[in-house]
């Protein structure tokens, strides 16, 4: 039998590499294959441990050190209907049924640092056919056959960035891979990287033969130890195996390729700002134009996509435009990868068809709300996105749909919120990223989003002012004008998203001094309902400030005067009796 064990981050942080080594030391080796894989996509479900069996695949979740062993013993025996409880629940399996996978289709099903996995699954096969049997002008009218826009944000068609780099004149030109992933709760690059370096590399070197480019940059965020690593290994391996190089597979094609480790800076997400930190530089936007395709790194002529977007190209050039094309909608075509994460019961990576509503996303995959919680918004695009709200719910996915709602596609980050999320301190937590985020190149951008977020932290500590909401929004709309950057002009979204479809809160925060959501802590208020208190004293003890008073078998009261909003006396009532207002 085959058994691999699911080790992307997510694995290995919940715990993948000891039901490896427990594996490895309990199988018989002799007769079974032990390998790694990298994350399949089910991150609610690690770590994961797949048996190939000659009746099927058997996918063991939640695998711990005492699991691991129990299926060892049930492999070496060869009866693994002893271990079946262990197996994947049949709801569960619909997180990977309902979806359509493209860029992820290697993801956790290849050993992603050897190289043979992959090309035994036909893995530089679109290369091959691309060096040897088309122009650089096919290639680039087969991905605009195929709809494929840029997956990193924008969603500009590739096809238009790598003609023009192509129609750029200089003998050297770049091709880059912007992989610095930087949206809080977005994990789709990183994945990629480290369950299918080798689909990566095969797409960036198509792009190059495309634009006419000698050299491939990846440029990764170092917080991404693991993708570097396994991203460095598939480089040397494509290059031992003729893939890199010089006369690629015998023909008058050479690329070489390297990596770039990011400085940590959410600005480089940004092309412009990117290529100043590939030189060298603070990563700070240049002015455009002259755009890269004309004057990109070192000024010469250069081309940036991100991950997912060179992910497919592999695959349209193997299946046909024609056949990506056929996929989503009218405006956007083919898949995109999402990072399900927040209020939702099954979180992990998702790959759906454009055209497929968030209701599909948010409860036919990802199950729905977590503790069967009410829906109440969903953030799209991370810092540069927006809230979109529970009426919204049935919005398609494609650019013009999520753009008409306030929100964007965005690198794909999906947030889930129930309706414990106050929309307001969503706003302010977006907001204090953007800003400590923000190069400081720009006015608007550094001292603009400085001002929204003293206003919003204002208003979440109960000293807003009915004035801060027209404040707000003529700030976002100054800002949005302004700002020199894409990243810049979005900033606001997130406050103009909130303010559109949850203005009551901002009211509420600011006229009632009331959070509803029971998430900003300077607007609560601790009761202890007398009808239920026992008297029992627990609550008074457990005060760090002695703010509860009362005695034994009578109800107590708490003096708010005192009460430093910790929740102890919530915690440990065992009657229910502490209210939070």
């Amino acid at each position: 039998m085959k058994i691999a064990v699911g080790q992307g981050s997510c694995g290995i942080a919940a715990g993948a590499q000891k039901a490896y080594e427990v594996l490895e030391s309990t199988l018989d080796l002799n007769n079974n294959q032990l390998t790694v894989t990298g994350c399949i996509g089910m991150c609610y479900l690690e770590p994961i441990v797949d048996v190939y069996a000659e009746d099927g695949l058997h996918r063991f979740v939640k695998v711990n050190g005492e699991i691991a062993e129990k299926i060892a013993t049930a492999i070496n025996s060869n009866d693994l209907t002893s271990v079946k409880e262990f197996e994947i629940s049949d709801d569960d399996k619909q997180f990977l049924d309902k979806q359509t996978r493209i860029a992820l289709r290697h993801c956790g099903i290849i050993n992603p640092e050897i190289i043979e996995d992959y090309t035994n699954d036909d893995g530089y096969k679109a290369l091959e056919k691309v060096i040897t049997t088309m122009s650089p002008e096919d290639v680039i009218e087969e991905i605009k056959v195929s709809g494929l826009a840029g997956r990193g944000g924008a969603g500009f068609p590739t096809w238009f960035k790598w003609n023009a780099a192509r129609q750029s004149t200089g003998e050297k030109k770049y091709l880059i891979c912007n992989a610095d992933e930087g949206d809080p709760g977005a994990f789709m690059d990183r994945a990629v990287i480290e369950g299918d370096p080798h689909n990566l590399i095969e797409g960036m070197l198509i792009g190059a033969y495309a634009i006419g480019a000698t050299e491939a940059i990846v440029y990764v965020r170092a917080e991404y130890p693991l993708a570097i690593r396994r991203l460095q290994n598939a480089i040397d391996q494509a290059r031992t195996n003729g893939f890199i190089g010089n006369n690629i597979m015998g023909t008058d094609f050479s690329c070489d390729f390297r990596i770039k480790a990011g400085a940590g800076a959410f600005v480089c997400g940004e092309e412009t700002a990117l290529i100043e930190s590939l030189e060298g530089s603070r990563g700070m936007p240049r002015l455009k134009p002259p755009f890269p395709a004309q004057s990109g790194y070192w000024h010469k002529p250069s081309n940036i996509n991100n991950v997912e977007t060179f992910a497919n190209v592999s695959w349209i050039i193997l299946n046909g435009g024609n056949a990506f094309s056929s996929m989503g909608t009218e405006n956007s075509k083919g898949t995109k990868v999402f990072a399900l994460t927040g209020k939702i019961k099954r979180g992990g990576l998702v790959e759906i068809p454009m055209g497929k509503t968030l209701r599909h996303v948010i409860f036919d995959i990802g199950g729905g709300i977590k503790n069967n919680k009410n829906f109440k918004a969903v953030q799209m695009g991370g810092p540069s996105g927006g809230c979109i709200p529970a009426e919204l719910l049935d919005t398609v996915i494609d650019y013009k749909a999520l753009s008409a709602t306030g929100a964007i596609m965005g690198s794909g980050g999906m947030v889930v919120m129930d309706d414990s999320t106050c929309m307001v301190e969503m706003a302010r937590f977006f907001l204090d990223f953007t800003a400590k985020e923000s190069c400081g190149k720009c006015v608007h951008c550094r001292l603009g989003t400085k001002r929204m977020l003293e206003i919003l932290t204002r208003i979440t500590e109960g000293n807003g002012k009915e004035e801060d909401i027209e404040l707000l929004e003529e700030l976002c709309l100054a800002i949005k004008d302004g700002a020199l950057c894409g990243l810049g002009q979005t900033a606001p979204n997130p406050v103009l998203t909130t303010l559109k479809y949850f203005k009551n809160e901002y009211v509420e925060h600011i006229v009632d001094k009331k959070c509803a959501a029971h998430e900003c802590t300077n607007l609560l208020r601790y009761e202890i309902n007398a009808d239920l208190c026992r008297g029992c004293t627990l609550c008074s003890k457990k005060c760090p400030v002695n703010a509860i008073e009362g005695t034994v078998k009578n109800p107590h009261t708490i003096d708010m005067d005192k009460c430093i909003k910790c929740g102890n006396c919530k915690t440990v009532c065992k009657f229910n009796a502490v209210e939070v207002k």
